[in-house]
């Protein structure tokens, strides 16, 4: 499968989980709304009725119906919302005269069950009018059953709730072309460093397996000149014989180069951490290096002025240091100088490396710790260098929670910070 393809089907399947989770939440949060929103509707409504029911145990006075049956009744002075229906045990309405109007037109559709005693629930009449009620339970003088059905209109509730859904369809609907367009951002976004994380890696590949087969091309070529004259003495070939050793060193020097990063990638690079003299171990460092910088006419100066003991593994240190020294030399000319100072700075230990030599563009300088990244490509192969140095330079610094960065140093040649 192409990379391409690869990459659409993954950004539609994370596009589409994105979005069932976006709807999931938004189904959540439709059922609470809704839920509350009819809760606190019919809150008043049932309390009202409960009030009543209760109300009608308080209040109790004697009346005829027109059955003759004597019941103990409620006054007739209640919420006006209220209808109030009494019915005998098989659920005939004996106070008809009283409700009026209401009787003639609707009174018999309304349904009546004994079963839901003191209980609140929804009735619904001619498929549209809507009602919630409570029956009550009574006996009258001579022993009968009486119920007590009280109702309460609430049309303008269910219009409301109506609405309500109404509304929330043509948000959820909005909602959803824009969870569709924020999820297949959101899965841009998350495959975005997946994508540029792997096309590094081919870029690496590819750059490792150039660099790798240079050296190996030279060594393969100048054993076969080796190899066509048998009989030649080893002096009148000790050029080619020097050439296949310095790609041989190369070579090496790559493979370590690459191993160190590799393992860095992958969090097996282990660090020894101790308590260390940093300004002593750069001065160890750099006795070496200001030798050889005075056979080249070039200065190495000290300004190491920290003194204090910092947490450090002291090999990766000194590999950074003579990463960054190595580079230093190699582009600085006759009568430069290299100039390395420690401080304190807000906590934390500042190494700095300034020359005056080539330098560096500002171009360059968001680029130089990029693997196999060099300005002039040419020239650093000429030099010996991988364009690796200053990657595995940013590597080890990064292990001990510090950075690094480059710039031009005024008014002429490259200035290193190194924060740990």
């Amino acid at each position: 499968m192409s990379e391409q393809k690869l990459i659409k089907k993954q950004l539609i399947k994370n596009m589409f989980f994105t979005f069932i989770v976006f709807a999931i939440i938004l189904i959540f949060f439709d059922a609470i709304i809704y839920n509350q929103v009819s809760i606190s509707l019919y809150k008043s409504i049932d309390k009202e009725l409960l009030k009543t029911a209760k109300y009608y145990e308080n209040k109790i006075v004697y009346e005829e119906l027109i059955d003759g049956t004597k019941i103990a009744f409620i006054e007739t002075k209640i919420n006006p919302r209220l209808i109030c229906i009494i019915r005998n045990d098989e659920g005939y309405i004996l106070n008809s005269e009283n409700i009026g109007m209401f009787y003639n037109e609707y009174l018999n559709d309304i349904t009546f069950d004994k079963t839901s005693i003191g209980k609140i629930y929804a009735i619904k009449v001619q498929d549209k009018y809507n009602y919630r009620g409570i029956t009550l339970k009574y006996i009258s003088i001579e022993g009968k059953e009486i119920y007590i059905q009280l109702l309460a209109n609430v049309d303008g509730e269910v219009e409301t709730i109506a609405n309500m859904t109404h509304t929330l369809l043509i948000g959820n609907l909005i909602i959803i072309i824009v969870a569709i367009i924020s999820s297949y951002i959101l899965s841009k976004m998350t495959l975005k460093p997946i994508m540029d994380s792997w096309k590094k890696q081919t870029e690496f590949v590819q750059n490792a397996a150039h660099e790798l087969r240079t050296p190996l091309t030279i060594i393969q070529a100048k054993q076969e000149l080796l190899l066509q004259e048998p009989e030649s003495k080893i002096i009148d070939k000790s050029e080619d014989i020097n050439i296949i050793l310095k790609e041989t060193k190369r070579l090496t020097k790559l493979i370590k180069e690459l191993m160190i990063l590799a393992m860095a990638d992958s969090n097996e690079l282990k660090m020894k951490k101790e308590k260390t003299d940093i300004d002593k171990l750069i001065q160890e460092i750099l006795m070496p290096y200001i030798d050889y910088a005075e056979m080249q006419k070039k200065e190495i100066q000290m300004d190491l002025n920290f003194k204090k003991e910092i947490n450090i593994d002291s090999n990766k240190i000194n590999q950074l240091m003579i990463i960054i020294l190595d580079n230093a030399i190699k582009y600085t000319s006759e009568n430069d100088k290299i100039e390395i100072k420690t401080y304190a700075k807000d906590g934390k230990c500042v190494i700095e490396v300034l020359d005056t030599g080539i330098g560096i563009s500002k171009e360059a300088a968001k680029h130089v710790f990029d693997r196999f990244y060099r300005e002039d490509k040419v020239r650093s192969r000429e030099k010996g260098g991988t364009g690796l140095g200053l990657s595995i330079a940013h590597t080890i610094v990064k292990l001990h929670g510090g950075n690094i960065k480059i710039m031009p140093n005024e008014p002429k040649g490259t200035k290193i910070i190194i924060k740990l």
